[in-house]
């Protein structure tokens, strides 16, 4: 797994591992390369330590091949790993997309904010519903302009994983 792609949402970025020491990782990302260790803390949560700075990251299983949901203290992204193997199982299969009109949580976990109402017109990025799981909030935002449908929980509510919050169309 020398090289690559990782889509962060709508952003794909060419990853290289240039050299590995332990938990020490020299990687380049778009030809910027940053020096970094990674430390596995329990099962799907890791330490991220570069420049000075701390980040825990949760991976989360998309269901898909090499599909993850990523959630930080402050983001939430939809993250896949595109390789040579991922690209092949892909050709193999029928694309029938994802269902953007449907805000749900990867996890189980416990809804805290709710800044829109239904009728809202919302913008890309806008936040439409803040889950607090595993003493992390994540925000769960819009990826283009629409419309608030229907809000199916309420602050308060404990919610499963991928149960359906917010419909927007």
């Amino acid at each position: 797994m020398n090289e690559l792609e990782i889509c962060l949402d709508d952003r794909t970025a060419n990853v290289k591992l240039l050299e590995q020491e332990g938990n020490r990782f020299l990687i380049s990302v778009d030809d910027t390369s940053y020096d970094a260790h990674i430390i596995m803390v329990e099962q799907g949560v890791y330490l991220l330590l570069m420049d000075g700075k701390s980040y825990n990251i949760e991976l989360i299983e998309a269901g898909g091949p090499k599909k993850y949901y990523v959630n930080t203290y402050r983001y939430f992204y939809d993250a896949e790993i595109i390789d040579a193997e991922s690209r092949y199982q892909k050709s193999r299969k029928i694309d029938h997309g994802d269902d953007d009109s449907i805000i749900s949580s990867p996890m189980p976990g416990k809804v805290v904010r709710i800044p829109v109402k239904v009728g809202d017109n919302v913008k890309a990025g806008d936040t439409v519903v803040v889950v607090s799981a595993m003493k992390m909030e994540s925000e769960y935002k819009v990826k283009q302009d629409r419309i608030i449908k229907e809000i199916k929980v309420q602050e308060g509510d404990t919610v499963d994983a991928h149960q359906p919050l917010v419909i927007i169309e």
